[in-house]
C-alpha cells in the first residue's frame, strides 16, 4: 500500500516551507531552488532536485554516505507543444510513503519489500504547460520519472542524462536490438563513442550504482545510453524519434541501483518499482529446470518425435521437471489449414505432451515472433498450445524495443497469462521490472549466453552485477559438451546454474555430456529454480563472482573466476552454526567432490583453475550427516 503522510494542503504548505528554507543563496549570485529525497535506512542513497532559477532548468544529483554517486545531470523532456526542460518555475512539493509487500514467483527471493520515500515536484513553464517529476528513494537505489498532462502532444525527446565523475570505473555493454552485447571495462570517459545498452554498471566514491530502467510498457519507448568519448555523461537516447501520446503520460522510471556490491547485486529495485501483478490467480505458474534441447542437437531433433521422446525420458529419469522443444517442430502457421477442425493434428506435440505428462514432465515450445505478431495469430496459437496441454512458450526473434514492439508486449503478455502460458522470452528487452507484473515470465535473455562462441571469463563474470542484477537471465548454462566454444572450466560451468538466476534454468548439454560428469549431473539435481534468499559471498566485475542462493535450509553455491589458477578464499556468510559443505572443482582428471565442516563467517578455500570455479551445497551438519543431497 501507499500511505500518505502529508495532504496536499500540508503538503502545499509544507513545500513552501521547504522552498523558503532552500532558496536561502550561499552568494547572492546563485539562485535555485533545491529539494532532497533520501531512502529510508541507514547507508540509503540521497537525491538532490536543483532548480537553477535563471534558466529555470532542473538537475539530479545522487550520493550515499555524502559521496558522490551520481554528479547533477539533467532531467527533462520535449514535446510537441512543450519544451519541458527549460524555463521551468516551481508549482509545488507532495511527498509520500510508499510501503508494499509482494511475493514473486521466482528470483533472487520470492518475499519482498518495497520501501521508498517519494517526492513529486510539480513545474510549469512561462506558457503553462506542466511537468511532475516524481523521485523515489529507497535503501538500495533513486529512480524518477515524468508525468505530463493531456495534450502536450508526441514526445520528441528527453533531455535526461546521468553524469558520471570522468575517473569512475565503467562496465558498459554496446547497445544491440538483442540486448546481448558483452560487457567491458573503462573508465566513464574512456569509453568509446558508442550507444550502450541501459545496464551500465559505475564504480565511484559513494560505491556501485547499476542504471537501468522499470516499468517500460507500449505506452513508451525504450531507451539506451549515448556516450562521447572524453565525458563522463551517458544520454537517454529514445528507439524511437517520435513517441506517440493520446492522453497524459507517465514515463518510465529512469532508476540507478546503488550501495555496495553486495547490495547492488541483492537488490530487487527494478521490481519494487513495477506495477503489482496483474495475475491474480498465479497456481499454475511453476519454475524448475528444463533440459534444453537446441545446443544438445535440436537443430535436427526438433523435427523428430523420436529424439524428443528420449530427452523426455531423459529428464523424467533426472526428476527434471521440464523439456524444452526448440525450433523445428512447427510449420509455419500460414501453411495449416486452420479451417479444418482438425488442422493441429498436422503436429505431433500433443503426442508429445500427453507422452510427456505421464512421466510427470511440462513442455516448454519455441516459437517466432513472426508467428505471434497478430491478434489472429495469438488467437491460433495460444488457445490451441493451451489445450494440447504445453507448459511455457519461449518467444524468439522480438529484437526491437521500439514503442510499436513494446505493445506487441503488452498484448502477448496479457493473453500469455489467460491461457497459462509461462514465458521465456529471447531476441528481447530486458526485464525492467516485467516479472512482478506479469509473474508468468518466467526468464528473458536479453545477455551474450552459452549460445555465443566470443564469450569470455571476464564477461561470465560481470553478468552477476549487471544484467543478472536487473531480473530472471536465461544464459542456458551446463553446456559441458562445447568444449573449445566456451572459455570456462567444467567445475565453473556448473556453478553457472547458481550464479546466474532464471526462473527456467535451461541446461544446455547433452545427456552424454551429463553422464560423462555425474557430479555435474547429480549437483543439477537437486537444484531448485526459485530462492529463498541471495547473498554475493565475494565478487568484483570482470574478476570473480560467488553467490549464495538459498532454498528452505539449504545454501546452493555458484563461483566462476577470470583468470590464472589460484586458491579461493571464500567467507562462507551463510548464518551461525556449523555446516557441512560439499563442493564440486576440477581436478586433474575431471570433477572432483570435497566434503567438510565449517562454522558461518569461516572462509571456503576451493583450487580454481584457469577460468575456473565451482558449485557446491552447504546444509545444517550434525554428527551423522553426511551428505547434503535429497
Amino acid at each position: 500500500m501507499a500511505v500518505p503522510i502529508r495532504t496536499a494542503a500540508a503538503a502545499l504548505c509544507a513545500g513552501l516551507v521547504a522552498t523558503l528554507l532552500t532558496t536561502v543563496p550561499a552568494r547572492a549570485e546563485q539562485r535555485e531552488h533545491t529539494w532532497t529525497v533520501s531512502g529510508p535506512a541507514p547507508h540509503a542513497p540521497h537525491a538532490r532536485i536543483a532548480l537553477d532559477d535563471s534558466t529555470g532548468t532542473v538537475s539530479l544529483a545522487v550520493t550515499r554516505d555524502r559521496r558522490t554517486v551520481i554528479e547533477p545531470s539533467p532531467v527533462g523532456i520535449v514535446t510537441e507543444q512543450a519544451d519541458l526542460s527549460q524555463d521551468l518555475r516551481f508549482l509545488h512539493r507532495e511527498d509520500r510513503l510508499v510501503d508494499e509487500r509482494y511475493r514473486t514467483k521466482s528470483g533472487k527471493r520470492l518475499d519482498r519489500r518495497a520501501l521508498m520515500h517519494e517526492t513529486r515536484l510539480s513545474f510549469a513553464t512561462p506558457a503553462g504547460a506542466r511537468l511532475d517529476l516524481v523521485v523515489r528513494a529507497s535503501a538500495d537505489g533513486v529512480a524518477y520519472r515524468y508525468v505530463l498532462p493531456a495534450g502536450v502532444g508526441d514526445v520528441l525527446d528527453e533531455t535526461s542524462a546521468f553524469r558520471l565523475p570522468q575517473d569512475a570505473t565503467a562496465w558498459l555493454s554496446t547497445y544491440r536490438v538483442d540486448n546481448e552485447g558483452q560487457f567491458a571495462q573503462y573508465t566513464a570517459a574512456t569509453a568509446p563513442t558508442n550507444d550502450y545498452s541501459p545496464q551500465a554498471l559505475f564504480a565511484t566514491d559513494g560505491g556501485y550504482t547499476l542504471l537501468a530502467e522499470s516499468d517500460l510498457t507500449g505506452t513508451y519507448s525504450g531507451a539506451r545510453l549515448a556516450h562521447d568519448q572524453g565525458t563522463g555523461t551517458y544520454r537517454i537516447k529514445l528507439a524511437d524519434d517520435r513517441v506517440q501520446t493520446t492522453g497524459p503520460l507517465t514515463t518510465p522510471w529512469r532508476a540507478m541501483v546503488t550501495g555496495d556490491l553486495p547490495t547492488v547485486t541483492r537488490s530487487t529495485f527494478t521490481d519494487d518499482l513495477a506495477p503489482a501483478s496483474k495475475v491474480s490467480d498465479t497456481s499454475w505458474i511453476r519454475p524448475g529446470t528444463v533440459l534444453w534441447t537446441w545446443l544438445a542437437g535440436g537443430r535436427t531433433a526438433g523435427q523428430s518425435l523420436t529424439a524428443q521422446k528420449a530427452y523426455v525420458d531423459y529428464a523424467a529419469e533426472r526428476g527434471w521437471p521440464y523439456e524444452a522443444v526448440d525450433a523445428g517442430w512447427y510449420f509455419k502457421s500460414d501453411e495449416w489449414d486452420t479451417t479444418d477442425p482438425n488442422w493441429q493434428t498436422t503436429s505431433w506435440m500433443p503426442e508429445l505432451v500427453d507422452y510427456a505428462r505421464a512421466k510427470g514432465v511440462g513442455i516448454i515450445v519455441w516459437i517466432h515472433q513472426r508467428d505471434l505478431d497478430t491478434a489472429e495469430e495469438r488467437a491460433q496459437w495460444l488457445p490451441t498450445l493451451e489445450r494440447w496441454g504445453v507448459k511455457g512458450v519461449k518467444i524468439d526473434f522480438m529484437n526491437s524495443e521500439a514503442q510499436s514492439m513494446l505493445q506487441w508486449y503488452d498484448a502477448i503478455l496479457t493473453e500469455t497469462a489467460a491461457h497459462h502460458l509461462m514465458v521465456d522470452f529471447h531476441g528481447s528487452t530486458i526485464p525492467k521490472g516485467m516479472q512482478r507484473t506479469w509473474p508468468q515470465v518466467m526468464t528473458l535473455e536479453g545477455v551474450a549466453g552459452e549460445e555465443k562462441r566470443t564469450n569470455t571469463a571476464a564477461h561470465l563474470t560481470t553478468l552477476p552485477f549487471t544484467r543478472n542484477v536487473i531480473g530472471s537471465m536465461d544464459f542456458t548454462p551446463g553446456a559441458f559438451q562445447r568444449v573449445g566454444l566456451r572459455p570456462n572450466s567444467d567445475a565453473a560451468e556448473t556453478g553457472l546454474a547458481v550464479v546466474y538466476e532464471s526462473g527456467l534454468q535451461m541446461y544446455a548439454g547433452t545427456p552424454q555430456s551429463y553422464d560423462e560428469r555425474p557430479l555435474a549431473r547429480d549437483f543439477y539435481d537437486q537444484l531448485p529454480a526459485a530462492w529463498d534468499d541471495t547473498r554475493l559471498l565475494a565478487g568484483r566485475p570482470g574478476q570473480e563472482a560467488v553467490l549464495a542462493r538459498r532454498d528452505g535450509d539449504r545454501w546452493f553455491l555458484g563461483g566462476v573466476y577470470a583468470g590464472t589458477a589460484r586458491t579461493a578464499e571464500v567467507p562462507l556468510a551463510i548464518g551461525a552454526g556449523r555446516w557441512l559443505v560439499e563442493t564440486v572443482r576440477d581436478g586433474a582428471d575431471g570433477l572432483v567432490k570435497d566434503r567438510r565442516v565449517l562454522r558461518g563467517g569461516d572462509t571456503l578455500t576451493i583450487d580454481v583453475t584457469d577460468n575456473g570455479g565451482f558449485a557446491g551445497i552447504a546444509c545444517r551438519w550434525s554428527p551423522g550427516i553426511s551428505t547434503c543431497h535429497r
